[in-house]
């Protein structure tokens, strides 16, 4: 299979799983990165009227987790920790994360992912550790 390939079938999983019903991310893969764009609005706010944490929390996991899983052909791969750094609050207009794979090992794929605003301000930061798990990812809902 070629990258694109790959990569299509990402994306396709990515718009399978119901949970993005929700959100209606959008997502593009190149080769050890990724880039998730959502459009926010006020059914993402906390009850002091800004975006909540998780949507800061999806969208940088998302960018990094599609970003490893991009350079693994096989497998559907783990969160195994991310820590999430949510640096300026933000209320309205569209988000975009930015993952990237900056260290790869046999075992673990490590990953860092900006979330920005609108203006293409940092709003947030993140890192994670993901693994191989034991799902091939032919066997995965949407991989196809």
């Amino acid at each position: 299979m070629d990258d694109r390939s790959h990569y299509q079938k990402l994306i396709n999983m990515y718009a399978a799983a119901k949970l993005n019903d929700f959100f209606c991310p959008v997502l593009k893969i190149e080769e050890g990165a990724a880039q998730v764009e959502i459009e926010l609005s006020e059914k993402f706010h906390h009850a002091a009227g800004a975006v909540h944490g998780s949507v800061y929390f999806k969208m940088l996991d998302d960018a990094a987790f599609f970003a490893a899983n991009s350079l693994e052909p096989d497998y559907f791969l783990l969160t195994t920790s991310f820590t999430t750094y949510i640096t300026r609050p933000v209320v309205s207009g569209r988000l975009r994360s930015v993952g990237k794979v900056v260290n790869r090992t046999k075992s673990q794929f490590i990953t860092e992912a900006v979330v920005y605003d609108g203006e293409d301000k940092e709003i947030g930061r993140g890192n994670g550790i993901f693994v191989r798990g034991r799902m091939r990812l032919a066997e995965v809902n949407g991989y196809n």
